[in-house]
């Protein structure tokens, strides 16, 4: 018997955190009897599971490293119409979601999957993975005004934690800097507002490395199967919260 959170993201439903808000949101059946309480355990091999109806089945695990151009949402599905990052891998047959989110003007590496467990791992901030990023800026940061950032920053929702900044290029004539940022965070245009709390604008931004993960040639609107061997490596640095070593 396991929680039937936990059987439904290995069923590739969604992230462990969606599966509890379909659970709450009485959207989960066993046996024919709605389930709205967190913790209900179930047995995936001999009751009868259904999420809206459709009964759950366990896929082949898929883990998809997309290069997400700029415009485009970070979501399976969009009411609106607009461009999602699922667009760019239909030629995969299994429903996969985004790992985190990039926001729409951000460019770079997104993971997809339809393992809720591995999704949850990589997205948990106690695992502390790591996450790197080019950003350009408008202006030249200051030394002073970086080393805020790897100390540690206040932002509205709180101080983050500090994060890796190094100067990558600074263009005087266009007054713009290229600065590599890596945090192990992941809340909502977070390094677009780091920069903002030191009055750096974000022109442009790009996520290179996820954890080992680098982006690498991979073409903009590809995508690529990650190896064993790379979804092992992800797997241990979130079990451990702290990078590999290669």
């Amino acid at each position: 018997m396991e929680r039937l959170q936990k059987i439904l993201a290995q069923a590739g439903i969604a992230s462990r955190r969606k599966c509890e808000e379909l659970i709450l949101a009485g959207k989960v059946e066993v046996n024919g009897e709605t389930v709205s309480v967190l913790g209900t355990k179930a047995d995936p091999e001999q009751d009868i599971i259904t999420v809206e109806g459709k009964p759950i089945r366990n896929e082949t695990k898929i883990y998809v490293m997309l290069n997400k151009p700029k415009g485009v949402i970070t979501s399976a599905k969009d009411p609106a119409g607009r461009k999602i990052v699922t667009d760019y891998v239909k030629g995969i047959k299994e429903r996969i979601y985004p790992v985190g989110r990039l926001d729409y003007d951000t460019e770079g590496l997104l993971l997809l999957t339809n393992d809720g467990e591995f999704a949850n791992m990589l997205t948990h901030p106690k695992h502390h993975v790591p996450k790197t990023y080019l950003a350009t800026v408008e202006g030249i940061p200051h030394g002073s005004d970086l080393d805020k950032l790897r100390a540690g920053i206040q932002l509205e929702d709180g101080m983050t934690s500090p994060a890796e900044v190094e100067y990558k290029d600074i263009d005087v004539d266009k007054n713009e800097a290229v600065i590599t940022i890596t945090i192990h965070e992941g809340r909502n245009r977070q390094v677009r507002r780091m920069f903002d709390a030191i009055s750096h604008k974000v022109i442009r931004l790009k996520r290179v490395s996820f954890g080992d993960l680098q982006l690498q040639n991979l073409k903009r609107g590809l995508y690529r199967h990650l190896t064993k061997n790379e979804v092992e490596a992800l797997k241990n640095m979130a079990k451990s919260g702290k990078k590999s070593k290669k």
